[in-house]
């Protein structure tokens, strides 16, 4: 028996419409070719799948199953075909996002939210890049966009710029280093340094401010959430150097300083492959992503 989509239809159709005729006016198509299909299929099953002595057209025994068939197996088509649309039209896809940059939650959150509503279609994921190689992972397809700060010229991988932003020296109010205008390696040797648990290499502290001054801090506090380093830092359990897109809505009595007499800025990036930078639901991340953190940070004494 070859059973096919066009069948499905027909019988749908013409249970619904109660004739031949109003469901071959549905099915765009003449009523002697629809007769013809069903007469086809009725001889393939070997058994009448309507009911044609009654008006309206009733469905046998039979045809009631192979509507139960329809009902269950063409709307899952329909809805697939309708994916593929929009993924044609470039109104649907996958956005799988790995994020390097420990911090960038604070930030990214709130873009993501304004993409859903632009781009309720495409589904969002978000996996934690530091635990696997995320570049690695965006060449084989695993993820679709890699944010970092860390640009890598790597083939067939576009790095497209999102934002500036300052690493930023943050202590308690009242801590004998904020009365200082700026934070130079040596003033960290002795104090207690409260960061994010991951690498060294991975935190701007370290790779762009005390290792090339081959400075250690006394002591190294690793705390996972953002509220609690700041919490923290505030109690005068340490100090710490956060990117000032963090600190800008936060209330804690706190005072920031530069790192440097010049300041340290970083550039933030979102990789995504070369092949998918001109799809237009990317575009919108990025312009989202790149206006997430516009507002200055607050200027704390």
């Amino acid at each position: 028996m070859q059973l096919e989509f066009r069948h499905l239809r027909a019988v749908r159709a013409i249970s619904e419409a109660g004739s031949l005729s109003l469901a071959a006016e549905r099915l765009h198509m003449t009523q002697s070719a629809l007769s013809h299909q069903v007469r086809g299929l009725e001889e393939q099953v070997g058994i009448e799948l309507f009911v044609r002595r009654v008006r309206p057209l009733r469905l046998s025994s039979a045809g009631e199953r192979l509507l139960e068939l329809a009902e269950r197996v063409l709307p899952m088509v329909e809805d697939f075909v309708a994916q593929m649309t929009d993924c044609r039209a470039g109104e649907a896809g996958r956005l799988s996002i790995a994020i390097e940059c420990h911090a960038c939650f604070e930030w990214l959150f709130p873009a993501l939210e304004q993409f859903r509503q632009v781009w309720p279609k495409v589904d969002i994921d978000i996996r934690p890049g530091l635990a696997f190689d995320a570049l690695d992972a965006l060449m084989d397809e695993q993820v679709d966009v890699v944010i970092s700060s860390d640009p890598k010229e790597t083939p067939d991988i576009c790095f497209v710029p999102l934002f500036t932003y300052a690493p930023t020296f943050v202590a308690a109010s009242q801590h004998p280093l904020a009365a200082k205008p700026y934070i130079e390696p040596e003033d960290l040797r002795n104090e207690t340094l409260i960061t994010y648990p991951v690498e060294k290499s991975r935190l701007d502290v370290f790779s762009q401010f005390l290792t090339p001054a081959q400075i250690e801090p006394h002591t190294i506090r690793q705390v996972e959430l953002t509220s609690m380093i700041l919490l923290l830092v505030a109690s005068g359990r340490g100090v710490a150097v956060l990117p000032d897109w963090v600190l800008q809505q936060e209330n804690f009595d706190l005072a920031t300083r530069p790192l440097t007499a010049k300041g340290i800025t970083r550039q933030l990036f979102a990789a995504c492959r070369t092949a998918d930078v001109a799809k237009d639901f990317l575009q919108d991340f990025f312009a989202l992503a790149s206006n997430a953190s516009l507002h200055q940070p607050k200027d704390r004494r």
